[in-house]
């Protein structure tokens, strides 16, 4: 009498990849997600050149776009402009100017003693 109990169990094979997983530090993927942000980047180029999936780098991306605590983060362009230095007279202080340009075109310029309460409320309201 022949069961399905008495048949010979089915060969199973597995097949595993000799490949490892890799570790990426914050800052390399950090420095990959700042890279496939730039306008006019192909997200799929950026991660062929690193050899990643688009997938992970889209993981990535929401990884660093959303800190721990739910706030959005944001990366800024940064230029740095070279001006001509300008004397400092007697009792002159260097003031440290900074100047923010919003996408908007506003434009905003303090110096090194600022509220920084006070500077965070202007952007705010600038930003709508």
């Amino acid at each position: 009498m022949s069961t399905r109990m008495s048949a010979r169990p089915q060969r199973i094979e597995v097949i595993t990849r000799n490949e490892r997983r890799r570790c990426w530090s914050a800052e390399e993927k950090q420095a990959i997600v700042a890279e496939s942000l730039e306008p006019g980047v192909s997200i799929a180029s950026v991660a062929r050149k690193h050899g990643i999936g688009t997938g992970q780098l889209y993981g990535w991306r929401h990884q660093f776009v959303t800190s721990r605590r739910g706030k959005a983060a944001s990366f800024a362009r940064v230029e740095l402009l070279h001006q001509p230095r300008r004397g400092i007279g007697p009792g002159e202080a260097r003031s440290g100017l900074i100047e923010i340009v919003l996408p908007g075109g506003a434009t905003v310029r303090v110096d090194a003693q600022v509220d920084e309460q006070a500077l965070r409320r202007v952007l705010g309201v600038l930003r709508g």
